[in-house]
């Protein structure tokens, strides 16, 4: 896939190529198979939703911007407090299988595996009746491996840096060839559900 840079703001990029599409595709048929259904949401967001739950680390890398009434708003640094926003919408349901497809903002710091757009997976099961953990990771391990699986590393035991998961605690996959950045896919348990997020980005570098 051919990066363009030419004319984009830095920590952006022009992407030429049917690789990334391919591959959301591929995953996106895998959990169509699992009866979970497409939200999609809007990358612009009311700051009060993402205030005292992404984290220090991630609060501060925020695009935040006011509207012509002087709203605070911000680009999406992430989707899962948003789909905790949705409480009401979901409270008479159990079990409610979501998948997103969408493009992440923050500030980071541009290198190798850290964008500051990024497309983002995302898995959930709101108001859960049973304990999804293992299965959830399990599917997460198969969406990022592709029968690879050799090359991924999963710890189910990881401090996560967003403040809604449980006791801050959740799962997390790795792929060593990926050095510093290695990390591919994060998840864990909140109030009112568990998931995780692939970082579409990262699995393309990876040969």
């Amino acid at each position: 896939m051919r990066e363009i840079k030419e004319n984009t703001y830095k920590g952006t990029r022009i992407l030429l190529g049917n690789e990334k599409r391919d591959l959301i595709n591929r995953m996106i048929d895998v959990l169509k198979d699992r009866e979970y259904v497409e939200i999609q949401i809007p990358i612009i967001q009311n700051l009060e939703t993402f205030r005292n739950k992404v984290g220090d680390e991630n609060r501060n890398m925020m695009f935040l911007f006011s509207d012509r009434g002087n709203r605070e708003l911000c680009l999406a640094p992430e989707y899962t407090a948003v789909i905790q926003s949705l409480s009401d919408t979901f409270k008479y349901s159990k079990d409610v299988k979501l998948f997103y497809v969408q493009e992440c903002f923050r500030g980071e710091r541009p290198q190798a595996g850290r964008y500051r757009q990024f497309t983002q997976l995302g898995v959930e099961i709101i108001n859960p009746s049973k304990d999804y953990v293992e299965e959830l990771s399990s599917l997460a391990l198969e969406l990022v491996s592709n029968d690879n699986v050799d090359r991924f590393k999963v710890d189910m035991s990881v401090t996560r840096g967003l403040d809604y998961y449980k006791d801050g605690k959740g799962f997390e996959i790795s792929c060593d060839e990926l050095g510093a950045q290695k990390q591919v896919c994060g998840g864990g348990e909140y109030d009112g559900g568990i998931g995780f997020a692939i970082g579409i980005d990262r699995i393309l570098l990876i040969n």
